[in-house]
């Protein structure tokens, strides 16, 4: 079966259940929360929308519903959105195998962009069109991710990343650095996980990595994984000092 080419579709993680964030996630889905008036997923929607992309497929699972009625169908970014419903959280691989059939036209392989609802950042996504292009024409499937520099609370950083290519290890010292759950994932690696399977994403990436089938790029701008309730009010607050200036 031929691979369909790069048709700018994206799903955003939006099913945990957010345990750093309680209290506040008791009532609330964590990527509902605000941040410079709008909600955390808004923000990755808004600048979606923004680089061409039509079709985003949300999972979620804990206050499901909340998402769904607080989003709608997209039509006020000018995207179609897509619900992925999880009972129970399946973890990001099983997520995205649960919603093969929203990521796939025609029941073609493709490649589709990948985010967590709960990262603030001002990354371009249009200029991940050329490197998608690229993983489609690649007869084995394989991933493209973007790393960002280590934050405090992750010193030691994910993978090394060597001439556009991510590593496992990094000789004589060179730094590693932090995946920015930004990436791009070919359909084809995820079609013999049966649905309703948990499965994290982890053992593709180490698997991808091994195979050489993993590229990379470094990310130095605006990135921010708001994980607790100490990190949303501080980019609330930075958010709301630029809307002021």
């Amino acid at each position: 079966m031929t691979q369909a080419p790069f048709d700018r579709r994206a799903m955003i993680f939006a099913a945990g259940r957010g345990e750093r964030m309680r209290p506040l996630t008791d009532t609330c889905p964590k990527p509902l929360l605000r941040a410079g008036g709008k909600a955390l997923i808004e923000w990755q929607i808004e600048r979606l929308a923004s680089a061409g992309f039509t079709t985003i497929v949300v999972n979620h699972a804990w206050l499901g519903a909340q998402i769904e009625a607080a989003l709608g169908d997209g039509a006020r970014w000018g995207v179609t959105l897509a619900y992925s419903a999880e009972g129970e959280a399946l973890e990001t691989a099983g997520g995205i195998a649960q919603a093969l059939d929203r990521l796939e036209t025609g029941g073609r392989p493709a490649v589709f962009l990948a985010v967590s609802g709960d990262v603030y950042t001002d990354f371009d996504y249009a200029t991940l069109a050329a490197r998608a292009e690229a993983l489609a024409r690649q007869p084995e499937p394989g991933m493209h991710l973007v790393m960002v520099p280590n934050p405090p609370y992750h010193r030691a950083g994910d993978f090394g990343l060597a001439n556009g290519r991510l590593t496992p290890d990094t000789p004589d010292g060179a730094p590693r650095y932090t995946f920015g759950n930004i990436g791009l994932y070919d359909t084809r690696m995820f079609r013999d996980l049966p649905r309703g399977t948990k499965r994290a994403l982890g053992p593709y990436y180490r698997d991808a990595i091994a195979l050489g089938r993993a590229s990379g790029e470094l990310y130095e701008g605006c990135w921010e994984n708001v994980g607790t309730p100490a990190q949303l009010t501080s980019l609330d607050a930075r958010l709301r000092g630029k809307s002021d200036r």
